[in-house]
């Protein structure tokens, strides 16, 4: 399903209707998880295709679990710099962020023409890589912003150590949580929606999946040896 907000595109991919096969079956988008190139390539551009993209007019970044962002006008090709989030002004570019966990967050603003992507897992959240890429796109001229956050490892399923815990919980109050079991676990979903709300954003939406929870999506803790979905951003082209 594609979110439509004025002329903003927002999706999620899943990992039905490609051709990767094994662990990776079927739509893997990821480029460096072991996956055959050819089969990332075509599962790409069946994706693009199914947006209205060309294939050849999605940025990927190499992402590092970082705080950096960049402004893009095109496609990095095949040496994309490290980065983890991503925006532009440029109708029909578009912008994908990979998760298999992490939380692929899409961020708008529809009337000045902005959109941008950022890969906010553990490292990243606590780096504040939202936050970076909302000052970012704010410095070119967004001031009423949408955000999407989409499915991630849930606060009941993360399961980390409690001295982890602990740590990103004296940056991010909101992260601190249980497992189901009683063990300790992080809740980024919860952190990430304290980011955006004390940046002032307040039109944020969920897609409340939790990849541990859900077969159709990847997830690397439930699998280890897997593929990567992805969230989609991108101005229609002007009519």
């Amino acid at each position: 399903m594609v979110l439509a907000i004025d002329r903003v595109r927002m999706a999620f991919t899943d990992r039905h209707g490609g051709v990767s096969a094994g662990p990776y079956g079927t739509r893997n988008l990821g480029g460096s998880v072991g996956d055959d190139p050819s089969a990332v390539a075509e599962n790409r551009a069946r994706t693009a295709r199914g947006f209205g993209l060309e294939p050849g007019g999605v940025v990927f970044m190499r992402q590092v679990h970082s705080r950096d962002v960049g402004y893009v006008t095109e496609p990095f090709g095949a040496d994309p710099p490290s980065l983890d989030g991503v925006f532009t002004d440029r109708p029909g570019l578009g912008l994908a962020v990979l998760a298999a966990d992490c939380a692929p967050v899409l961020l708008a603003d529809p009337v000045a023409g902005l959109v941008g992507g950022a890969h906010s897992g553990r490292v990243g959240t606590a780096a504040g890589v939202v936050p970076a890429l909302l000052e970012a796109m704010r410095g070119h001229g967004a001031t009423d912003i949408v955000a999407l956050v989409g499915p991630l490892a849930c606060g009941r399923c993360y399961e980390v150590p409690a001295a982890l815990r602990e740590d990103v919980a004296a940056a991010l109050p909101e992260a601190w949580s249980v497992t189901r079991a009683g063990t300790p676990a992080l809740d980024l979903r919860a952190a990430i929606a304290a980011q955006l709300a004390n940046a002032g954003v307040t039109d944020v939406r969920h897609d409340d999946r939790c990849t541990i929870e859900t077969a159709g999506l990847y997830s690397h803790r439930r699998e280890r040896l897997t593929g990567r979905f992805a969230g989609y951003v991108w101005l229609e082209n002007d009519r």
